[in-house]
């Protein structure tokens, strides 16, 4: 035992298998800290709907703190100057961390590190981002390569439970008050949706996987189903760490029927592929993974695609499925994966609207904003990143509605044909049963194709 340590969180929101906590408490008393910074990011700065999150996950961690005879000390400002001073105002220098590889946040470790004794540990991946190269000691660029070398080390190690108590500090620093911070919106309320959707917090990300593991075994027959709603819905709880990816590998044992778990599992490398592009490219979410795409003629977002754009934003397209996801992402703050894809497809290639301009209308409006698999995901379907399909591959929006069978999900989200039967649902249009309150599509799908294709085709000279 040696004193005080201050614990630095961010986006590790939980006390089980926490290795930050768990070393700061072998030392002695902890004194658990969550600086909003909005400086350090500065555009990258939480959306709307990532605030609301955090504002309930905060609360929540508070109060599991409290059953441990701790508490959690807000601060508002910069990270690295506001950890300092709290460091010097209740008398030591040891702050413990988890590591995290978004740029900002390795710039803010960096200046944290220069005037404070900064021990960072790992946690919050399967492996520890950039501890896998390739033989030539290059980071990973393409997915499958990167799965083939990160399995032979699972499974993860074991994770650690939570702790029954927290040494506590003889006096504790004053701390901001969460209702003072704003994070919740006022009015209109956009989020009054949210919470009948989820429960953030580390409890509710326990009974999330809950959740899904009595379902796990038919995850690869139902994620892509909107209908059926067959994915985990446990990505707001990863990018808020309230829940280590190895306590939901471990959580998943004894589930083995079929390829469900097994899939899962890849998606959860998947999550680390992400971060490990982003910690090797930290520019990846403004430039394109590919040359050539700096050569693509984009519309113009803000002139003459802008109502195309507020289209697409608002689910008012004519494309049922693209509008029943957008909607979706309005009303829950968050999209099924299928219907991220169609929707992300649709804007980049229907409407020829810059990838970026996407992205970042997702991190306003996703809970479970993620630099690493928004940019990485966006570039994923436009073709421009590292790892990605042609930019000539262009997603049929109304094949892939009934493919996917998504048509009661079409019903739930757009109430204007909740009415309509059968597959005329999917394309109102063409089977002459388009209410009238609903709108005819802002493009044709040959006519969307062709144009992308066009511009495509001019960025080979």
């Amino acid at each position: 035992m040696t004193g005080i340590s201050l614990l630095w969180l961010r986006r590790d929101l939980r006390l089980a298998d926490q290795a930050a906590l768990v070393a700061a408490a072998a030392e002695g008393a902890v004194i658990p800290a969550y600086i909003l910074d909005e400086d350090t990011p500065r555009h990258r700065a939480m959306g709307g709907a990532s605030r609301w999150w955090l504002h309930h996950s905060l609360a929540s961690l508070d109060r599991d703190l409290r059953r441990c005879g701790s508490r959690l000390i807000l601060r508002r400002g910069k990270s690295a100057q506001l950890l300092t001073a709290l460091a010097e105002e209740v008398g030591t220098r040891r702050v413990h961390a988890l590591h995290h590889h978004e740029p900002w946040w390795r710039n803010a470790e960096r200046e944290a590190g220069r005037h404070l004794d900064l021990c960072l540990h790992h946690g919050n991946y399967l492996l520890p981002p950039g501890a896998l190269t390739t033989g030539s000691g290059a980071p990973y660029r393409m997915f499958t390569p990167f799965l083939r070398a990160l399995w032979p080390h699972m499974p993860p190690a074991s994770p650690v439970a939570a702790p029954e108590c927290i040494a506590a500090p003889e006096a504790w620093p004053e701390s901001e008050r969460l209702e003072d911070w704003g994070l919740l919106p006022g009015k209109p309320d956009w989020a009054k949706g949210f919470a009948g959707e989820w429960t953030p917090g580390e409890a509710g990300a326990q009974n999330r996987l809950a959740e899904f593991r009595a379902q796990a075994g038919g995850y690869e027959a139902r994620r892509n189903l909107p209908s059926e709603e067959g994915t985990s819905r446990l990505s707001p709880h990863l990018h808020f760490g309230e829940i280590s990816p190895a306590t939901i590998w471990y959580g998943l044992d004894g589930r083995e029927e079929g390829e469900g778990v097994a899939s899962f599992r890849r998606e959860l490398v998947w999550r680390d592929y992400a971060q490990n592009i982003i910690r090797a490219f930290p520019d990846h979410g403004r430039r394109n993974g590919k040359d050539r795409f700096d050569a693509l003629r984009w519309r113009d977002h803000r002139g003459e695609a802008a109502e195309d754009l507020a289209a697409w934003q608002s689910g008012r397209t004519g494309y049922p499925i693209v509008d029943a996801g957008m909607r979706q992402l309005w009303a829950s703050g968050w999209m099924h994966n299928r219907v991220r894809m169609i929707a992300t497809s649709f804007l980049v290639k229907h409407l020829l609207i810059d990838w970026r301009v996407g992205e970042s209308w997702f991190w306003d409006t996703l809970i479970d904003a993620d630099y690493a698999q928004n940019s990485v995901n966006w570039q994923w379907v436009a073709g421009s990143g590292h790892d990605a399909n042609m930019f000539s591959r262009i997603m049929a929006p109304l094949t892939q509605s009934e493919k996917f069978d998504a048509g009661d999900y079409i019903r739930r989200w757009v109430p204007e044909l909740a009415h309509i039967d059968g597959p005329a649902v999917h394309d109102p249009d063409a089977h002459g049963c388009r209410p009238p309150d609903y709108p005819a599509k802002i493009i044709g799908h040959r006519e969307g194709r062709e144009r992308a294709l066009r511009a495509w085709s001019a960025t080979k000279g």
